[in-house]
C-alpha cells in the first residue's frame, strides 16, 4: 500500500516518494508535515571511507544525536584531509576524531596489499 493519509493534514501522500524517503518521519506523516513539525527523530547513518590500499575501507556508523554525527563528520574531514581531495591514510594512526559516542553498523576492510607489495 503506497498511498497513505497524513494524520496531521489529512492529505494523501505516496509513502515511496523521494521526498518522503529523504525527510523520514513516521509511516503516517507526509513529507511536508514532517519538515514543518520537525517530527523526525532518527539520526541518519554516516558513511566514512579511507584509502588504505588497493580498495578503500568503508565504515557505516550510527550516532546518538545529529550534533554528534555532524561533529564527527567535521573532525573526520579535518584529520584525513578528505575535503581537500587528498587520500586519507589512517591505518595505524592514533588520531581521536570527534570523541563522540557511536557504534559501527557495518565495516568493510581494505586490502592491505598496497601497490602489489606483500
Amino acid at each position: 500500500m503506497r498511498m497513505r493519509e497524513c494524520i496531521h493534514c489529512h492529505t494523501m501522500f505516496d509513502l515511496q516518494s523521494s521526498a518522503k524517503k529523504q525527510v523520514g518521519g513516521k509511516i503516517n506523516e507526509c513529507a511536508d508535515c514532517v519538515e514543518e513539525l520537525g517530527t523526525e527523530t532518527a539520526v541518519k547513518y554516516l558513511g566514512l571511507q579511507a584509502g588504505d590500499g588497493k580498495i578503500a575501507a568503508l565504515s557505516i556508523v550510527a550516532f546518538e544525536s545529529t550534533e554528534d554525527r555532524e561533529g564527527y563528520s567535521r573532525a573526520w574531514k579535518s584529520v584525513t584531509g578528505f575535503h581537500k581531495g587528498k587520500s586519507c591514510h589512517l591505518s595505524g594512526s592514533q588520531a581521536t576524531i570527534g570523541n563522540r559516542p557511536m557504534r559501527h553498523v557495518n565495516y568493510v576492510g581494505a586490502n592491505g596489499n598496497h601497490k602489489g607489495k606483500a
